[in-house]
């Protein structure tokens, strides 16, 4: 009981103060637990000095949990994100990082943005009640002249994806996360909580970050 009143409290605090959320994922059930040799991190995006500064933190974060992670910008070759790609070409990607000795990739991108509206007087006085009609109208009438009242604000929808190029089984996807990111005007910040976001998914699937003690017990 208490290990779960500790993991539902970690759920709160990881999310509770993050600009990123876990809003849904799925696990490939052939796989209850997948280590990799070498891992591909891909960051797919049209800013390059985002692109770096993702796949950097990334590995740098799957690297200091001893995963052989490799950022891609240093793996393409210079040009090789500049024009679209086949899918022959893409196969003969597959094969060269074989040949290379990775087994799983990574890969992480915006898949579309929504606007949202908030009312802020409301969220902040979330615990106001009040015993009469008057005493409400009187209060909350400023909505009528207040154009700044109600708030926009933008929500980026994220996928992070990983697949297995091993080589005695098809391509094919052992996990998908989708994340939701809250106005990322601070890539730093933003970066930083996505991160944290997927790495914590990953440790709890138990793939690429494999505890010994969880992984011996699920072969029990």
């Amino acid at each position: 009981m208490d290990k779960l009143v500790k993991y539902v409290v970690g759920v709160i605090f990881l999310l509770g103060c993050s600009s990123s959320q876990l809003v849904e994922n799925w696990k490939n059930p052939e796989f209850d637990s997948f280590e990799a040799q070498k891992v591909l991190v891909i960051g797919i995006t049209t800013e390059i000095d985002n692109r770096i500064f993702f796949e950097e933190k990334l590995t740098s974060e799957l690297n200091n949990n001893d995963v052989n992670a490799i950022k891609s910008y240093e793996f393409f070759e210079k040009h090789y994100t500049k024009f679209p790609k086949t899918e022959e070409e893409l196969m003969r990607l597959e094969s060269q990082l074989l040949e290379q000795g990775f087994d799983a990739i990574l890969l992480s991108k915006v898949l579309g943005v929504e606007e949202k509206v908030t009312v802020l007087s409301a969220t902040r006085n979330l615990d106001r009640t009040f015993s009469s009609f008057r005493d409400d109208y009187y209060y909350y009438q400023k909505i009528y002249h207040d154009d700044d009242y109600y708030q926009k604000y933008k929500v980026f929808h994220a996928e992070s994806s990983l697949y297995c190029i091993c080589p005695d089984k098809e391509r094919e996807l052992i996990w998908k996360g989708a994340i939701d990111i809250t106005e990322p005007d601070h890539l730093k910040k933003t970066v930083n909580d996505y991160v944290k976001v997927l790495m914590w998914a990953l440790k709890e699937q138990q793939l690429l970050i494999v505890e010994k003690e969880k992984n011996e017990n699920t072969n029990i």
